[in-house]
């Protein structure tokens, strides 16, 4: 895999949510109107204009309360499942992996039925992908497409005060990514690189990722990609089998 990669470094974040804030303007994308429902995370959840959202988890490990900060956003996966649901309902178009960068881009263009949006979600292992049913299209994280094509770096990285967000070749990510893990295991014993071989957006987190977020490690992307195409490939089979 070469091309580009995000190395997000969660023992670095504050939760400033600076690259939240920047996503947002780049992207000339509207506010969402929130509410406080007793959690330092705001918005709720990603939406159709939310591509980028500092997760926050408190919970209470051998007595002592701690918190756990997670960046999310698009995982811009090697091969991309959502990619693999959409061609395969018929949307050829929809989704494309950029040759240069390795981004997943999502083509407003294309118009999608919402229970064919349901079929393409389901099979992202990050719950990433969101819709807007007026419109029938989904979008999510660009990689700022427009400013990497630009010899910029996303805009989320840019803001970043702190240096957990990271961008730039992929090898030279990585190289980062394992020289920090080491750095961090002498104190971490549970430090991880969430799915570094499967995705260009490389989480390095010091704890069980699922205190982190329920998404925050996908299962396995080769077994969601397989059960999302036999579920599509089901009702084939079943008529195919009625007729024999």
């Amino acid at each position: 895999m070469s091309g580009k990669s995000f190395f997000i470094d969660t023992t670095k974040c504050t939760a400033c949510r600076g690259c939240q804030v920047a996503c947002k303007q780049w992207n000339q994308l509207p506010a969402t109107k929130t509410k406080n429902w007793g959690s330092h995370q705001n918005p709720k959840d990603l939406s159709f204009v939310t591509y980028k959202l500092v997760r926050f988890s408190e919970v209470i490990s051998d007595g002592e309360l701690r918190w756990y900060f997670f960046p999310d956003q698009c995982r811009h996966c090697d091969e991309p499942p959502c990619k693999d649901v959409a061609e395969a309902l018929g949307y050829k178009d929809a989704v494309r992996v950029d040759k240069a960068t390795g981004a997943v881009l999502f083509n407003q263009k294309v118009k999608i039925k919402p229970d064919d949006f349901n079929e393409i979600k389901d099979a992202c292992p990050f719950n990433i992908p969101r819709y807007n049913p007026q419109k029938r299209v989904i979008s999510k994280c660009t990689m700022c497409i427009d400013r990497i094509s630009n010899r910029m770096v996303p805009a989320c990285v840019k803001t970043c005060p702190t240096g957990a967000m990271n961008f730039g070749d992929r090898d030279k990510m990585l190289a980062l990514a394992e020289k920090r893990l080491k750095e961090v295991k002498t104190k971490y014993s549970q430090a991880q690189l969430l799915n570094a071989e499967d995705v260009r957006t490389i989480y390095l987190v010091i704890d069980d990722p699922e205190k982190y977020y329920e998404f925050a490690k996908a299962r396995g992307i080769g077994i969601t990609r397989m059960l999302a195409m036999k579920k599509l490939i089901r009702p084939v089979m079943s008529f195919l089998g009625s007729r024999g």
